[in-house]
C-alpha cells in the first residue's frame, strides 16, 4: 500500500528539512523508512532514506561526504535512473554557494522537525570503506598504502568491471569500436605506436596494473617491458598473465617505487593513469627520475586524467568521496601544470590529445558491467565497496561529461645533445 505523506510522516518531516535548506521546493521524491513519501509522484529521481541514521549523517557531515557515506552505508538508496539522479542532485548540490542563511522561525521549525525525527545524536561511525591515511605525504610508505587501499580489492572483482583485458584506464573509442575490450586495446596500441616501439627496444611501464601495456607491447612488437607497480596483487596477476602467454623472457614484473628504478637506461617509458597518484609536490621528482631512465632520443608517453584550472584537487578537499573511498592522495592537475613539470625535466613536448569524451564512454561500460553482475560483485569484495566503485564510476562519466575534467596522452622525447628528437616529420608518420 502507497502511503501518503501526512504532517506526522517521516518523509513529510524530511522533505520539510530539506526544503527549508535549499530555499526552494524540493525537486526530488522521497520515500522513508516508515514508507512514507513525500515530493513530486513524477520526479525523474527517487531516493529511500532505508534508516533514521541516514539524517544523523548528513546532519553531522552536510556536504558530498555525508552523502557518500549514507549511499556507501546503505542508508540511502537510489531507484531511479542512477546517472540521472547523480546528475539532478549535483544540480541540486550546485545551487548551494554559500553557508545556510535562514530566519529564526525556520530554524525553530528544523529543530522541531529534527526533534521529531530523532535525527539528532552522536556521529555515526563511518562505513568500514572509508579510510584516512597518516604519515607524510606522498613517502613511499603512505604511497604503496594508499595504492594498496585501492587495487587490492581483488583481482576477481577488477576482473567483473574492467572485463577481460583488466585495462583501469581509458579506452580509445575510435570509429566502428564499439566493445570495451576493442576499445583498450585500440588504447596500449596507440601508446605503443606513439612511442615508437620496435623488436628489441626495452621500454618500462610506470604503474603496469595488471600487465595489459606490457604484454602488449612484448607480443606484438617484440619489446623488452619491465612493469613497476606498489600493488602485489596487480603483480602476481600480471606475472601469471605473462607467463600463460609465454612472454617471461621480454617481461618482467616488479612491485616496486619508481623512485627505485635503477636500470635504466630506457629505449622509450609509459606511464598510462599512474601520474594522478604523484602528487604536485612530487611532480618534479616524477619527472626528472623519467627523464633520467631514458635515452637520447627516448620517448615519454604520459597518459593522466587532468583537472579544470581553479578546480580543486582531491587532496585539497577533505570533504571529498574521492579521497576517502576511492583515490587517497590522489591529485589532478591541471594539463598546463603537468606540460610545465614534463618541460621542466628537460624533455621537448611534441603532441598533446585528449580523450576526455572517450573516458566518458569507458566508465559507462564499467558500470554497466558492475550492475551486469551486481550480486557477484558484493560477493567478491563487499555490499560497500561495490556501491563506492558504482558511485564513483558513475559520478567520474558525468564530471567527465560536463568538462570539468579531462584526460590527455602527453607525448615528449628527451633531445640528444644535438638537438637531434628521432621524431618523423608528421603526425600521421608518427601513428602509422
Amino acid at each position: 500500500m502507497r502511503h501518503v505523506a501526512t504532517s506526522q510522516s517521516a518523509a513529510s518531516a524530511v522533505h520539510a528539512l530539506v526544503r527549508a535548506a535549499l530555499g526552494s521546493e524540493l525537486p526530488l521524491h522521497i520515500r522513508c523508512w516508515d514508507g512514507s513519501e513525500a515530493g513530486p509522484p513524477d520526479s525523474p529521481v527517487r531516493l529511500v532514506l532505508r534508516r533514521r541514521r541516514a539524517l544523523r549523517r548528513l546532519l553531522w557531515a552536510p556536504n558530498e561526504l555525508g552523502i557518500a557515506r549514507c549511499f556507501v552505508s546503505g542508508d540511502l538508496d537510489v531507484e531511479s535512473d542512477f546517472f540521472e539522479s547523480l546528475s539532478q542532485l549535483e544540480r541540486v548540490i550546485g545551487q548551494q554557494t554559500g553557508p545556510l542563511a535562514v530566519d529564526g522561525a525556520t530554524k525553530r521549525d528544523m529543530i522541531k522537525a529534527g526533534l521529531r525525527l530523532r535525527a539528532f545524536g552522536l556521529p555515526p561511525k563511518p562505513p568500514a570503506e572509508e579510510i584516512r591515511l597518516g604519515g607524510r605525504l606522498h613517502s613511499k610508505r603512505r604511497d604503496a598504502e594508499a595504492i594498496s587501499h585501492h587495487y587490492d580489492v581483488g583481482n576477481d572483482f577488477y576482473s567483473l568491471v574492467l572485463g577481460p583485458t583488466m585495462t583501469y584506464s581509458c579506452a580509445v573509442w575510435g570509429e566502428g569500436v564499439e566493445s570495451l575490450d576493442d576499445a583498450q586495446i585500440a588504447k596500449v596500441d596507440l601508446v605503443a605506436r606513439k612511442l615508437g616501439l620496435q623488436e628489441g627496444m626495452r621500454v618500462l611501464d610506470v604503474g603496469c596494473g595488471w600487465g595489459t601495456f606490457v604484454i602488449h607491447a612484448a607480443k606484438k612488437y617484440g619489446a623488452h617491458a619491465v612493469g613497476v607497480t606498489l600493488s602485489q596483487a596487480q603483480a602476481d596477476f600480471a606475472r601469471k598473465r605473462v607467463a600463460e602467454e609465454g612472454l617471461s623472457e621480454l617481461v618482467e614484473i616488479r612491485v616496486q617505487d619508481y623512485r627505485d628504478v635503477r636500470d635504466g637506461p630506457f629505449d622509450a617509458i609509459s606511464s598510462i593513469g599512474m601520474a594522478e597518484h604523484v602528487g604536485q609536490s612530487m611532480l618534479p621528482t616524477y619527472t626528472k627520475a623519467l627523464f633520467d631512465l631514458l635515452k637520447p632520443e627516448g620517448r615519454l608517453l604520459n597518459h593522466a586524467i587532468s583537472r579544470k584550472a581553479g578546480v580543486p584537487g582531491h587532496t585539497a578537499e577533505k570533504t571529498s568521496f574521492i579521497n576517502r573511498y576511492v583515490f587517497p592522495d590522489g591529485e589532478l592537475e591541471p594539463l598546463g601544470v603537468m606540460v610545465d613539470a614534463i618541460e621542466d625535466a628537460g624533455f621537448e613536448v611534441r603532441d598533446v590529445e585528449a580523450l576526455r569524451e572517450h573516458y566518458a564512454l569507458t566508465l559507462r561500460a564499467w558500470v554497466a558491467n558492475l550492475e551486469a553482475r551486481w550480486a557477484d560483485a558484493v560477493r567478491l569484495s563487499s555490499e560497500g565497496r561495490a556501491r563506492v566503485w558504482r558511485l564513483y564510476m558513475a559520478a567520474s562519466a558525468l564530471t567527465f561529461e560536463r568538462g570539468v575534467i579531462g584526460v590527455n596522452q602527453v607525448l615528449a622525447v628527451k633531445t640528444a645533445e644535438n638537438g637531434k628528437s628521432g621524431f618523423p616529420r608528421t603526425r600521421t608518420a608518427l601513428l602509422s
